[in-house]
């Protein structure tokens, strides 16, 4: 069985919460996506934890990290200082890193920060290559961000939109379930909206990144799902062709259980048990 204990660092007012699973002699800071929490890792403590001492994070307005209203709207230096005293404490000079989704602005940000601490680098469906339309409305300064504000307390306009896209095909099915499941309470529209703001400074220039992996030599595999309408493979897939060292692997799923597939993936792959095929 994985064991796992749940430490956490507090700097400046704010508390980064994480969880340590599985026993390897590999450290593997991992960060999740949107919604979720730390405990999603648990099937990669199972699927790695022979390998790897896999470091999950909750995410700041998930699990139990909580960021304090001075440290807002995260910046790259605050998460060099937290991640810079995590490692510290642990006592980890080299390591590993997973980024699912929106967590993959947090790799991001730590490959640009400790280029020469990586070992290799693992992408799940990552936010922070190419943003999307959508994202970029939602965190743009003035009227628009506002109204997405607004939006929080008064949704109904919100979804009546998304009715009529939805009915004239124009917006994909699993983006409106997608959208309907994330903002169908104000506790999880709020959470929406304090992630994209806390998050805006999370940005990044591509070419750079490519330059620093490639320049460290840095193993990258990034896995896309088919299916995947959030992160899709035609939006990110150029930036594993540039990568020296870059593999890409698309799985038949979409975004919201990807986390878990590659997991599954990952261990069939270790104990030769293959899975049964999805229905």
């Amino acid at each position: 069985m994985t064991k796992f204990r749940m430490p956490y660092i507090i700097h400046n007012g704010t508390k980064l919460h994480y969880r340590v699973l599985g026993e390897g002699t590999q450290p593997l800071l991992a960060f999740h996506g949107y919604g979720q929490s730390s405990s999603y890792y648990l099937p990669m403590g199972h699927a790695l934890g022979s390998d790897y001492t896999i470091y999950a994070f909750d995410l700041f307005f998930h699990g139990q990290s909580t960021l304090h209203k001075e440290n807002m709207p995260l910046d790259k230096d605050f998460l060099q200082e937290l991640i810079s005293l995590f490692l510290k404490k642990e006592k980890i000079d080299h390591f590993s890193l997973m980024g699912f989704s929106m967590g993959g602005k947090f790799a991001l940000t730590l490959v640009e920060r400790f280029p020469e601490r990586i070992d290799e680098l693992f992408l799940i469906a990552p936010d922070g290559i190419k943003t999307s339309f959508w994202y970029n409305i939602a965190t743009y300064p003035g009227w628009l961000q506002q109204l997405f504000k607004r939006t929080v307390l008064k949704p109904e306009p919100f979804f009546r939109l998304l009715n009529v896209l939805n009915r004239y095909n124009m917006i994909h099915k699993s983006l409106v379930r997608f959208a309907r499941f994330q903002m169908d309470s104000t506790e999880k529209r709020l959470r929406v909206y304090r992630s994209w703001i806390g998050f805006r400074e999370l940005n990044f220039d591509i070419r750079e990144i490519v330059r620093l992996l490639n320049h460290k030599q840095v193993p990258v595999t990034m896995f896309l799902g088919e299916f995947d309408q959030i992160i899709s493979p035609k939006r990110v897939s150029v930036f594993i062709k540039a990568l020296r060292k870059g593999e890409l692997v698309v799985l038949k799923a979409g975004h919201s259980h990807l986390l878990q597939e590659v997991a599954e993936l990952l261990h069939a792959k270790k104990t030769g048990v293959v899975p049964p095929p999805k229905i």
